[in-house]
């Protein structure tokens, strides 16, 4: 990468296939996502004379998303210099989550078209959507997760339907069928894995859909967002995917869980986790408490025969708000609840500024509201791969926000 404000054809095709790359990879490989983390990375620095100035010159609109992202990892450092009892140990998340920023900056740096990422999202809902459609009905499996968990393989897939839907406005008359069957293939993957409670972000991103339903301008996109809906609602009364099978489950899990009847089950778990949770949260308001801790005192309730011994069986709560009140207290709530609305009021911004906007930014209002959707039932931040896919798709997006702005300009 050179320093000019002209790119080699080189420079050019290495971007654009990275930022193919990473989407395309998330799902169907184990290292895909990490190189590309650092591919990211080591291009930032390559070319940082011409993204730093870039960064200055939009510092003020993107400051708060930036502020938000560093507040999590002070709060992480000062909460593990408080305890000294390990949290030190919880600072790779939150660091990694900033050090995305580096996917901005590379951006900004190389002003790439933003096709690269729609090509690569479809292309990887596809393959997604293959890989579990032959783990769920070739091999047999019941939940499969491709190469994770079946429940986060579910959720990025809908994520990622959710973010080619919104792709479509960049497309041109009949094109925007290929985001189309990138949304179709997505949605097809997250019903392959037998997730539920990931389903939520549909509702939400209904709602939204609705509200700003003039940028899907055409019948075509409009088409594509009612099969997709249609799509979802079919699947109940498909005696292949199990849906139906999955929701009647669910409403009897809650039924046998308040009337005093078998609790070990997959809602009925989340319920007694959250009321455990609650009971931690008692203790400590503010700042939360270490693994440590949060183990012995879970431990205490169980000896007490307070919460069911079965909760001591799993590593986290099933719900983003609850863990990270657990772990971090109100203080903690706060910072990781900057890190979803600082963004979405970010893209809401631009999504208010013109057409040449509207793809980027409502592609990331869907992003933000569907991890927020995913935690509700969920701790979707648990794992380094999802975290990760989060923030750099979130800087990734906010980059091409702001070059599109620049451009227009």
């Amino acid at each position: 990468m050179n320093n000019t404000s002209a790119q080699s054809p080189a420079s050019t095709v290495f971007i654009h296939s990275l930022i193919f790359a990473f989407p395309f990879l998330l799902l169907i490989t184990r290292p895909g996502l990490g190189l590309c983390s650092f591919a990211f990375l080591i291009t930032a620095a390559l070319t940082w004379r011409r993204g730093w100035p870039e960064l200055l010159r939009h510092l003020t609109e993107i400051r708060g998303v930036l502020v938000a992202f560093g507040a999590t990892l002070l709060l992480a450092i000062v909460l593990g210099l408080l305890s000294g009892d390990g949290r030190l140990r919880d600072l790779e998340k939150p660091f990694r989550m900033l050090a995305a920023s580096t996917v901005m900056l590379t951006v900004l740096a190389c002003r790439p078209s933003r096709k690269a990422l729609w090509w690569g999202l479809i292309a990887g809902a596809v393959a997604g959507a293959s890989f579990i459609v032959y783990q769920r009905w070739w091999l047999g499996l019941e939940r499969p997760g491709g190469l994770i968990n079946s429940i986060t393989f579910g959720d990025i897939m809908l994520c990622m339907a959710l973010m080619c839907l919104a792709g479509t406005l960049d497309f041109v008359g009949r094109r925007a069928i290929w985001p189309g069957l990138g949304a179709l293939a997505g949605l097809i993957g997250s019903i392959a894995s037998g997730t539920r409670g990931g389903w939520v972000a549909i509702v939400f991103a209904a709602v939204l859909l609705v509200r700003y339903g003039h940028v899907l301008r055409g019948r075509l996109r409009k088409g594509l967002a009612l099969l997709a809906l249609a799509l979802v609602v079919s699947t109940y009364f498909i005696p292949q995917t199990g849906a139906r099978e999955r929701i009647d489950e669910g409403f009897s899990d809650v039924h046998q869980y308040f009337n005093g009847g078998q609790t070990y089950t997959s809602v009925g778990i989340r319920l007694e986790l959250w009321r455990s949770a609650l009971q931690l949260i008692e203790r400590h308001p503010l700042l939360g408490a270490s693994i440590p801790t949060v183990k012995q005192e879970m431990e205490e309730l169980v000896r007490t025969g307070r919460v069911h011994p079965y909760v001591l069986e799993f590593e986290h709560f099933h719900n983003d708000i609850l863990q990270a009140l657990v772990f971090g207290g109100v203080a903690g709530l706060l910072a990781w609840g900057a890190t979803l609305v600082v963004p979405f009021m970010f893209f809401r911004r631009q999504l208010r500024q013109g057409d040449h906007l509207n793809a980027p930014a409502l592609a990331g209002m869907l992003l933000v509201l569907s991890y927020f959707s995913f935690g509700l039932t969920e701790v979707i931040f648990w794992s380094v791969r999802s975290n990760m896919f989060y923030a750099m798709m979130l800087f990734l997006l906010a980059g091409l926000c702001l070059n599109a702005k620049e451009k227009a300009q």
